[in-house]
């Protein structure tokens, strides 16, 4: 019981998030991810650079995922790689070449560049570059 009234609690936020997006919506946004954001409703949860309900998208860019695996993220989120945060809702509504665009965006938020291939963690640990 405990846990429904708290899915049906963070769901009425949620919704009330989404309503006033726009509104709330950081200047430091570029036009064409908070026209994305808005639409598909990112924006009610995250913040470029500020914790929301889910983590900052700058957090998410220290993570090192290539933009391949934060495509995926949004379709398939997975829960453990945000303790302390409730979690995400699979976004499987967002085109991949809407979806590809805002992982590019968030990864640029890093400061370095995205990675190419799949995996985030290193294959070897035996060679040395």
């Amino acid at each position: 019981m405990k846990k429904f009234v708290g899915i049906l609690i963070a769901s009425a936020s949620l919704a009330l998030a989404a309503i006033d997006a726009n509104a709330q919506a950081p200047s430091d946004i570029p036009e064409e991810m908070n026209t994305l954001m808005t639409k598909y409703t990112c924006i009610a949860c995250h913040r470029p650079n500020q914790r929301l309900v889910g983590p900052a998208y700058s957090d998410v860019a220290k993570k090192k995922y290539s933009n391949e695996e934060i495509v995926n993220l949004i379709y398939n989120p997975i829960p453990a790689h945000w303790p302390g945060y409730p979690p995400m809702a699979a976004m499987k509504q967002v085109p991949k070449e809407d979806a590809m665009k805002l992982a590019v965006w968030i990864n640029s938020l890093d400061g370095s560049p995205a990675k190419k291939g799949g995996a985030t963690k290193a294959k070897s640990k035996g060679k040395k570059a």
